[in-house]
């Protein structure tokens, strides 16, 4: 079955290659639903396969198929074919769809490679795809929003892989030999003088692709700003490049308490700061980006918790918590797009699905969501992370909800849906994939047990919190908060400079004034006074010999 490993990046880029004939251009939208379907077969039947190598010109690069990258590799394909049969009915007649077409097929081929390659090389190659052609979903409506999300993203996310430019080449470089293997590469940075260096940049590179404040202001400004179908994968699967990033390089055998413990500190607060952030926004999109920036966290806390532990048993862990979150998430930001095409009335229909599925983020059962706490029971559930995990989890309720409140305002129309199957049946089968997956995951893999999950001990350390989160976001909800621009620091920031700016312009009138002789050569000439009257005082002291 090897040879679905290759097909999972070369069936796209030969989708890609036939754009160039018109003919297939006129269906540009119609091919994103079958693009992923090798990598859906190769998560299922190709782990374990042998690795394909390519050993030429000095170089020795690989692609191959591990439990956790087949995990989220399934996860990816799967939402990315949903978001792509919904693309084809959201933006039908739409002018740029063979441009949009085009950086979605770029996008979703470094989205799935990340969890296929083996090496630094060809690792970096398909974060950068996840990267730059990004931009051009996000910009695609081509208002002044979307083109300042688009800036800004980009900008980031450069910054991001230079850091990681700079971490790969001082791998390589503790390699012996002159293999670029990932897993050769991490085994060698113990014994690296450099260290430290490598595991901040690492944690820079990839924490800022998975959304860790504060460099996760690019999440909640691409995903409001991109069409709905790109926003679903965007948050989906893109930000999981950084997860699988810091799951692949991060030296778990190992340990690194100092650097595992931060990691974990910058997660918890991510999870706080979202959830903070998030019940404050308007736009259902934003809060659910916020959510996003709250998810990743608590995935950044677990990988941290574990690395400071040294328990490889995090990756599975990690991984099984990213693939709910890939599903379920993507589903929520569909939900969206069904909302705006739904009447007053036909929106109780879309609600149901998505209140159960928003209460899973905070572990209801039976929800996939409650299978994703119990996958990180072993890094999160005791002490004082048990107790930070919990307040995670009533936080994530209490956002959720509001997500759902938000919903009813999107809906148009009079009492009837006026939504198609096209947009519905995609969302519907997201919405019960994030259900079913995690249970799959339990019964085939046994991770987390059957007998964990079916514990009454379980269900009910799932349930209260999530009861309490239900009961204070009826509170939240009757309390006036203030409104945080999306993007929050950048919009701060914004506004601190726009101030800033209109304070300047008396200055550079008093400035434009000073310039004139007359006036300059007057203070150059105070100025001489008032020093030599204070240089003949202090003479006269017997400070000045």
């Amino acid at each position: 079955m090897s040879f679905l490993l290759a097909a999972t990046l070369l069936f796209p880029a030969g989708l890609l290659a036939a754009l160039l004939s018109p003919a297939v251009r006129a269906r540009a939208l119609d091919l994103l639903l079958f693009a992923p379907l090798p990598g859906l077969l190769a998560a299922l039947l190709a782990r374990g396969a042998a690795p394909l190598v390519f050993d030429a010109y000095g170089l020795r690069l690989s692609i191959g198929l591990d439990d956790t990258g087949g995990l989220l590799l399934g996860a990816a394909a799967l939402l990315w074919s949903a978001a792509g049969a919904y693309a084809a009915r959201y933006l039908r007649g739409d002018r740029h769809a063979v441009r949009f077409a085009a950086c979605w097929l770029l996008t979703l081929i470094g989205s799935l490679g990340c969890f296929l390659v083996a090496d630094l090389l060809t690792f970096y190659l398909a974060f950068a795809l996840v990267s730059i052609p990004a931009y051009g979903l996000i910009i695609h409506d081509g208002t002044a929003r979307a083109w300042r999300a688009g800036g800004i993203t980009l900008s980031l996310k450069i910054f991001g892989e230079v850091c990681l430019l700079l971490g790969f080449a001082l791998m390589a470089n503790a390699i012996p030999g002159e293999s670029l293997a990932i897993t050769d590469a991490v085994a060698a940075l113990e014994g690296s003088p450099r260290r430290g260096l490598v595991l901040g940049l690492l944690l820079l590179g990839f924490g800022l692709k998975a959304g860790q404040v504060p460099l996760h202001v690019w999440l909640p400004l691409a995903h409001p700003a991109a069409p709905m179908p790109a926003s679903a994968v965007l948050s989906g699967t893109v930000i999981k490049a950084g997860v699988i990033g810091l799951i692949r390089f991060l030296p778990f055998e190992a340990g690194a308490p100092d650097w595992g413990t931060a990691l974990g500190v910058v997660g918890f607060a991510t999870a706080f700061y979202g959830v903070l952030v998030g019940i404050t926004q308007a736009n259902p999109k934003a809060v659910l980006a916020y959510s996003s920036v709250s998810q990743m966290g608590v995935v950044c806390a677990a990988l941290g918790l574990g690395l400071a532990a040294a328990d490889p048993s995090t990756r599975w862990a990690a991984a099984s918590y990213a693939t709910h979150h890939v599903l379920a998430k993507g589903a929520l930001f569909l939900a969206v797009g069904v909302a705006q095409a739904s009447g007053a009335r036909a929106i109780r229909a879309v609600l149901v699905p998505a209140v159960i599925l928003s209460l899973g983020f905070g572990g209801l059962p039976p929800t996939g969501g409650f299978i994703a706490k119990l996958a990180v029971k072993d890094q999160l559930g005791y002490g004082l992370p048990g107790m930070l995990s919990i307040v995670s989890a009533i936080g994530s309720t209490v956002l959720m909800l509001h997500y759902c409140r938000r919903l009813p305002g999107l809906a148009v129309g009079g009492a009837a849906a006026s939504t198609d199957r096209g947009l519905v049946l995609p969302w519907l089968a997201m919405a019960a994939a994030s259900i079913i997956v995690p249970w799959l995951l339990v019964i085939v893999a046994g991770r987390p047990s059957l007998g964990d999950a079916l514990a009454p001990s379980s269900l009910l350390a799932a349930l209260w919190p999530v009861a309490i989160g239900v009961a204070l976001s009826f509170v939240i909800s009757r309390v006036p908060l203030p409104r945080v621009p999306e993007g929050d620091i950048v919009g701060l920031g914004e506004r601190a400079a726009g101030s800033l700016a209109r304070l300047s312009a008396p200055i550079e009138y008093a400035e434009r004034g000073m310039r004139h002789w007359p006036v300059a050569g007057t203070l150059l000439l105070a100025m001489a006074v008032v020093l030599g009257a204070a240089m003949l005082s202090a003479a006269r002291l017997g400070t000045v010999p």
